[in-house]
């Protein structure tokens, strides 16, 4: 099987309701084709996205959120009332990108949730927000066919600068971030713009989309982002991943090229489009651009796990571990690299690695469902670990 690679941003204020886009800018114009699929069967735009819901300015008011404030300040006061263990208590699940409201409502979100949630706690107390870009390596996972890329948001939050004699007094501001990589501190960051924050929000809700396979409402949703912000790479790759899978390969080309003219070096968007090269029968340009992504990408991502898994499937476990190792060294938080391990060793009688390896595999994942999954596996190991059987 094919697999259409889309690049997703992790980490917003488009008005629009079903049926109703807004007209696109005309030099976007032809990348569009909303003829060919139907209204969206929910409103694509994000006029509520920093928006309070009664119960978050309930919680505002509440004794225990205000003594947090006077405690620790406003900025170390709203995370430990919004993220301890005896308040919310939030859990991280990148299944889904939420508005503010929503976050709160079902008390998970992945990295943009929660930075949307938080900037819309933070501005209603009267803080200044930053949202920044994290420059980190991007992580890539999967869902199905589809390869997911995800790049990493922060924000800061400092009290609004105040006048004292004469002068301007600006307390330091608090970075918070939700999945830190390694060594974050030391990373660079750069600010981005709360369109940004929107058209990242957008993007994913369109990626989010064609996952569950409703690619009409993805396509409303990419189109939203690239009029929100036409220089954003990531939804012309979602634009186009959502093309080629609605059997509209010549739209998929034209919109794949419009993002390499902006990242020409893009890794994902150069797969893609080679594969829609073949596809059309175009096979010397792809061939073209096969030899430029093996000079610029010798080893891409799941380079090892493919071969990892055909040395599984060919019953060479050996060799298997050997590979599956290499991926998870060079990508330690992606959950699939932890599992296939551990179900390698677990193959080849190491039944203690692979308990260590499933248990990382839970331990990384961000989808909720999955956590469940490996907890489940992981507790089936452990007793066949401590049975005499297993010993």
């Amino acid at each position: 099987m094919k697999a259409w690679f889309l690049l997703l941003v992790l980490s917003a204020l488009l008005s629009g309701c079903a049926g109703t886009p807004s007209r696109p800018p005309a030099d976007l114009a032809s990348l569009f084709d909303d003829a060919a699929f139907p209204a969206p069967t929910k409103p694509v735009g994000a006029t509520d996205l920093f928006a309070l819901s009664a119960p978050m300015r309930a919680h505002l008011r509440s004794p225990a959120f205000k003594q947090n404030l006077r405690d620790k300040g406003s900025a170390r006061g709203l995370l430990a009332a919004l993220y301890s263990k005896s308040d919310l208590q939030l859990d991280y699940d990148a299944t889904m990108t939420r508005t503010a409201a929503q976050t709160y409502a079902e008390r998970s979100g992945n990295c943009l949730s929660l930075v949307i949630m938080t900037a819309a706690f933070a501005r209603e107390l009267g803080m200044e927000v930053r949202f920044q870009n994290v420059e980190t390596e991007e992580t890539w996972s999967r869902n199905g066919s589809l390869y997911l890329i995800s790049s990493h948001v922060n924000i800061s939050l400092a009290p609004r600068t105040v006048a004292l004699n004469g002068f301007a007094i600006q307390a330091d501001p608090l970075v918070v971030d939700f999945l830190p990589p390694p060594d974050a501190a030391r990373l660079r960051t750069t600010e981005l713009q709360e369109a940004d924050i929107v058209a990242l929000y957008m993007n994913n809700r369109a990626a989010e989309e064609l996952v569950q396979g409703r690619v009409a409402d993805a396509y409303w949703w990419a189109r939203a982002a690239i009029i929100q912000r036409p220089s954003l790479v990531e939804a012309y790759n979602t634009l186009a991943v959502i093309y080629a899978r609605n059997g509209r390969p010549l739209l998929a080309e034209q919109a794949y090229r419009a993002a390499l003219r902006k990242q020409p070096d893009s890794l994902v968007v150069m797969q893609n489009l080679e594969q829609v090269l073949n596809a059309g029968g175009k096979l010397a340009e792809a061939q073209a651009l096969q030899r430029r992504i093996e000079r610029l990408y010798p080893t891409p991502p799941f380079h090892y796990f493919n071969q990892g898994m055909s040395a599984y499937r060919a019953g060479d476990f050996r060799r298997a571990r050997t590979l599956f190792a290499r991926e998870v060294a060079r990508a330690p938080y992606n959950d699939e690299f932890h599992f296939w391990l551990g179900v390698t060793h677990l193959q080849l009688g190491e039944l203690n690695t692979a308990v260590e390896e499933l248990a990382l595999a839970r331990d990384t994942s961000t989808r909720a469902e999955m956590r469940d999954r490996y907890a489940a596996k992981l507790g089936h190991l452990r007793s066949a670990v401590a049975s005499p059987a297993g010993r």
